[in-house]
């Protein structure tokens, strides 16, 4: 990583706040917002979220819902593939498939238009964050089950205590520019 690289991820995590206590009592949430508003620091985001998938041939970024879609369009854009959203159950118009996950409080589950992907399409996986690794999973199988190849994970930030990383490929690029 260049110097100019560090710098920028510097700048970056001075523009994320914690959040105590929300959602919920004991939770730290990592609040983007700041970055969002400031464009310097926006314009980094995406260029940093690029770099490392730049030599790789992306047809599809998969953005999770709903801050995986701040940044996906673009890095789309960057990579020269197509975007393509998950989303919560009963979101999306057209046939979709779905993919469960637990949380630690439950269950949860995501769709995907099931035309959205074609066998062979090379996928990039694409959130702001990775907890428990739960809906990058489910994202995951469907992006398989519908032929796509996962040949990627990125992340603005990996909350790496939760160890969520475990849960993916472990034969693919992932990359996150913060980690807390």
């Amino acid at each position: 990583m260049s110097g100019f690289d560090k710098i920028c991820l510097e700048q970056l995590n001075s523009k994320i706040r914690d959040i105590k206590d929300f959602p919920k009592p004991g939770i730290i949430f990592k609040d983007i917002t700041p970055l969002l508003r400031d464009p310097d620091t926006l314009y980094m985001t995406n260029r940093l979220l690029a770099k490392p998938f730049l030599k790789e041939k992306v047809d599809l970024i998969v953005g999770l819902e709903s801050r995986g879609f701040l940044f996906g369009p673009s890095l789309a854009m960057r990579l020269d593939a197509g975007f393509v959203p998950i989303r919560k159950p009963n979101k999306l118009p057209a046939k979709t498939i779905s993919a469960s996950y637990k949380l630690e409080y439950g269950e949860d589950s995501v769709e995907i238009h099931a035309d959205s992907i074609i066998k062979g399409n090379r996928v990039l996986i694409h959130d702001d964050l990775i907890a428990t690794g739960g809906t990058a999973a489910a994202a995951t199988e469907l992006v398989e089950r519908l032929g796509g190849e996962v040949v990627g994970y990125s992340f603005l930030i990996n909350l790496s205590f939760l160890e969520g990383t475990k849960k993916l490929k472990n034969n693919v690029l992932f990359d996150a520019l913060l980690t807390f």
